[in-house]
């Protein structure tokens, strides 16, 4: 059965909400994948794909290390592009906007709210940088698990491990149609809401 054309008429967040949960419902692996593209001062691009841990008409969250590749870039380069890609129902988003920091409490429930390893490998890793062999790393986290021997202990974020937020000012909504036939429409943000348009595929 051919999908409806994407509603012009619709809000970009409550597509992307509507979107987002039939892809939960249908994707098996990883709903919330996205490629997060960013660029050095100069414009030199890299992509990445990551995971989106909030959404909202605030914008899109996701953490990473503060020394890490991606999060130099967009200190040097405050703005990104998202796509999330789900196969399993033919549908695409990209997102581009400003990225911002989250605030010092968004990154502490979030660090709080993951698993007691992510957090302890979190602390152990120099995200991005050479490691000459992986028994260092894999030592670093033992000598954390040692350091914290209590599952129920409070293991606070390191400050070098934090959230940014892409702002959205450019939506994009695809879908496959038949024989290529694909529907394309955009949303910009402009002073009083937003501009809306349908693109040939």
């Amino acid at each position: 059965m051919t999908s409806p054309l994407i509603d012009l008429a619709a809000d970009p967040f409550d597509l992307f909400t509507a979107w987002m949960a039939d892809a939960t419902a249908h994707e098996p692996n990883d709903p919330n994948a996205m490629a997060l593209a960013t660029a050095t001062a100069e414009g030199r691009p890299s992509v990445r794909m990551i995971l989106l841990k909030g959404a909202d008409r605030r914008g899109f969250v996701f953490y990473t290390n503060l020394n890490s590749r991606k999060a130099g870039e967009l200190k040097a380069n405050p703005h990104a592009a998202l796509l999330f890609h789900w196969k399993s129902i033919r549908r695409q988003i990209r997102i581009e906007g400003p990225v911002e920091p989250v605030t010092p409490a968004e990154a502490d429930a979030y660090f709080a709210s993951r698993s007691r390893i992510s957090r302890l490998g979190a602390i152990a890793s120099n995200q991005s940088h050479p490691l000459a062999e992986r028994a260092v790393f894999e030592k670093a986290v033992a000598d954390l698990e040692a350091r914290y021997p209590d599952p129920e202990a409070i293991i606070p974020r390191p400050a070098n491990w934090s959230g940014f937020r892409l702002v959205p000012r450019h939506f994009e909504f695809w879908q496959d149609r038949p024989y290529r036939l694909h529907d394309r429409a955009v949303w910009d943000r402009v002073p009083d809401g937003w501009q809306t348009e349908r693109l040939y595929p």
